[in-house]
């Protein structure tokens, strides 16, 4: 079993995270300045946000686990108050999901993908002249990292980092100004044994993740995907006794798909989080 971190470690991980926040809010920033040139009313429309729709066939082998909506912004500007609302929509790459819940059963998911729309209202271009567009496109896409970044929490993915910024044209040939990041996943529960017993699987994984946010000319769209940056079953077998195949005791205990789908190489998961990504409309 791996220490736990000491109150030291614990105080660099705090700043490291606060750093995290103003780094992925700058580059909220900086999405949003990209955006605000495009045509558009930026929001305006009555009733309901619609959802988000995922457009890639890849969507087919990712579970649905919830979809929500909400105000994620709200302030006001003189006598005018502007809203974001959304709606979100979220999933977990079900082939995964259900083998670890077979097996060591841990709390939270390091496959996750998450597709917001946000919608601003009153729209942009209907607020008096002395409201800056620029600045408050800027503040909505912050707060739309910070929905992705909560939906990380919920799903147990710690430590997020930004590992590099770019920009990708999306399904919709719109800009979209795009993260990658790196977080760890708490792998922990009891692996049911050939033997009879159990063996306590306790250590992190590592997490690689994607983040895109873009304006399509009426709302903006924040799309992105945690998934395993290394194996889970070689991250098992190092977590399991001298002698103990991970491979033959998840087999044993869930299938020989359950221990496929933990062994899948990253790079695919990478494939189809960024695929997912671009088709968000």
């Amino acid at each position: 079993m791996e220490a736990g971190p000491t109150n030291g470690s614990a105080e660099v991980s705090d700043r490291s995270e606060a750093t995290t926040r103003r780094r992925l809010l700058a580059g909220g920033a900086a999405a949003a300045a990209g955006v605000t040139a495009l045509a558009g009313c930026l929001g305006g429309r009555d009733g309901p946000v619609p959802a988000p729709e995922v457009t890639s066939d890849r969507i087919a082998d990712w579970r649905a686990t919830d979809s929500a909506e909400g105000v994620v912004f709200e302030r006001s500007y003189g006598v005018t108050t502007v809203r974001a609302l959304e709606h979100t929509r979220t999933y977990e790459y079900a082939p995964v999901a259900d083998a670890l819940a077979e097996t060591v059963d841990p709390s939270g998911s390091p496959l996750r993908f998450v597709a917001t729309r946000l919608d601003l209202r009153p729209a942009v271009d209907r607020l008096p002249g002395e409201v800056g567009r620029d600045r408050i496109v800027s503040e909505v896409a912050a707060a739309a990292t910070e929905v992705f970044r909560a939906q990380l929490r919920d799903a147990g993915i710690a430590g997020v980092a930004v590992a590099d910024e770019g920009i990708s044209t999306v399904t919709s040939g719109h800009t979209a100004t795009v993260w990658r990041l790196t977080g760890e996943f708490a792998l922990d529960g009891d692996l049911p044994l050939p033997s009879g017993s159990t063996a306590d699987v306790d250590g992190l994984l590592d997490v690689g993740a994607r983040l895109g946010v873009w304006h399509d000319g009426t709302d903006v769209l924040v799309a992105g995907g945690a998934y395993p940056a290394e194996p889970v079953l070689a991250r098992l077998d190092r977590s399991l006794p001298d002698g103990v195949d991970a491979e033959r005791a998840v087999t044993r205990v869930a299938g020989e798909d359950a221990a496929a789908a933990l062994a899948t190489d990253p790079a695919d998961f990478d494939v189809d989080v960024s695929q997912l990504l671009i088709s968000v409309e």
